[in-house]
């Protein structure tokens, strides 16, 4: 029998996921070091927690994969403890239990406390908003609520993550100034539904006032908003992105079909001339933005004709950004009662056709950008080439501007004024112009021989 291991603990927190589980992660960390507990993200330690995401198919066998890899590693005496938490967990814990029984414990998404238990570490309630960030320096996820009171008919969010469950403005301000104080220049805003923000608290939707306090954050320069609900959108957060250049001229919408009758179905509360209204309003009130949007195909009942609307719809609309899933037929859902009667290949086949005309209308969106020069923040470099992003481009999933590392030399974490000389369908290629972007030199050493 293989006894532990004498070596000190060093807890390996492992995320997989979204960007909300990123910020799970990274509050885990930060209660983790407050413990004096030595601590790393996805790097070697003997004790490992999988932070898992249970949201589609795909992603619940990524997780699955990861979890029976950390206890194969138990097995065989490369660490000692295994740990899982997380949407998956929280999901499926009984058959998880009993199908990986290796695991030493089980953890939902609100057990953050008995994980530290465990862990031999308490939760240190003043804490609020302290985490040890996993991002790159100059951007960090800023979850404003947790949970979804939408009734989506093929999400099991609500069954994972609960009720929406707004953070008050005076917690958010005073997280979003401990990271200004690390490095932190931009601030990603997140929520399974941004614009049912303080609906709960406030009792109205309050993302405009919480946006008028986040932008006197000193240390912050863009503020960008992911995960909007079509319906009951509040309208005044277009005056202050408007008036507050803080505020990127961007939003993540996801409205997944067009087609009425899959709407309804969907249960999203909202129509083909609905939405269409409403995009050509974001564009008439801030004319330069940039709407990212995600689809779905092959939900069920979408015949080839809902699938034809939804193409030329694309068409119509030209969305800056824009990314399509298949549909995944989940437990536990409203459209899990319905039968799940497109052939994956065909739901692939879709996804691909509405990809290659999404591929078309990004090349020729950033053709016109040739020439023009725009503000850029510098995320990493990569080869021969400094990586970075305009205000119009989220991390991890929209364009990325490519400046020659070979050439120029450039501060990871800055922001410089970049022309545009070369575009691809989601790259840029460019230059700055800013003055004192020059490659140091490197000094010459002399060796002196007798």
């Amino acid at each position: 029998m293989r006894t532990k291991s004498r070596r000190k603990n060093k807890i390996n927190v492992v995320t997989l996921g979204c960007s909300k589980n990123v910020y799970d992660s990274e509050v885990l960390m930060g209660q983790l070091l407050a413990n004096d507990k030595e601590v790393v993200h996805e790097e070697e330690g003997n004790i490992v927690v999988i932070n898992t995401c249970g949201f589609i198919d795909n992603a619940k066998e990524e997780s699955v994969n990861t979890i029976l890899e950390y206890v194969a590693k138990k097995q065989e005496g490369e660490v000692d403890k295994v740990f899982v938490t997380g949407c998956l967990s929280e999901r499926y814990k009984p058959d998880l239990q009993k199908e990986i029984p290796d695991v030493d414990q089980y953890f939902g998404t609100t057990e953050l406390p008995e994980l530290l238990a465990a862990l031999e570490a308490d939760y240190k309630h003043e804490l609020l908003g302290e985490r040890l960030t996993t991002t790159p320096k100059n951007y960090a996820y800023l979850k404003i609520a947790e949970g979804c009171d939408r009734p989506c008919s093929f999400c099991a969010i609500p069954l994972m993550r609960g009720k929406h469950k707004s953070t008050p403005i005076e917690q958010l301000v005073k997280e979003a100034k401990g990271l200004a104080a690390n490095g932190v220049k931009e601030l990603v805003l997140i929520a399974q539904d941004l614009t049912y923000y303080g609906l709960d608290i406030y009792k109205k939707r309050n993302l405009a006032e919480l946006l008028e306090n986040l932008v006197q954050v000193e240390g912050i320069e863009w503020i960008r908003l992911h995960y909007a609900f079509p319906t009951g959108f509040p309208m005044d957060v277009l005056d202050v992105m408007n008036r507050e250049p803080k505020i990127c001229n961007y939003l993540d919408i996801p409205l997944q079909h067009i087609s009425d009758d899959l709407l309804k179905s969907m249960r999203r509360g909202t129509t083909h001339e609905k939405t269409t209204k409403l995009l050509k309003d974001f564009r008439k009130e801030v004319p330069d933005m940039t709407i990212r949007t995600t689809l779905i195909v092959g939900y069920p009942g979408e015949t080839e004709e809902h699938f034809q609307e939804l193409k030329e719809w694309v068409k119509e609309m030209r969305f800056e950004r824009l990314g399509c899933f298949t549909y995944s037929h989940e437990e536990n859902t409203h459209a899990y009662n319905l039968e799940d009667d497109v052939p994956q290949e065909v739901k692939q086949q879709r996804a691909n056709e509405i990809m290659e005309i999404q591929s078309q209308i990004s090349w020729e969106l950033n053709q016109e950008k040739i020439g023009q020069t725009f503000k850029v923040i510098i995320d990493r470099k990569d080869g021969n080439h400094f990586i970075g992003r305009t205000e119009f481009d989220s991390p991890d999933v929209d364009n990325e501007v490519l400046i020659d590392a070979t050439e120029i030399y450039l501060k990871t974490g800055e922001f410089y004024d970049v022309k545009i000389n070369e575009a691809a369908d989601f790259d840029l290629y460019g230059t700055p112009v800013n003055a004192d972007v020059s490659k140091p030199v490197r000094k010459e050493l002399k060796i002196r021989t007798s």
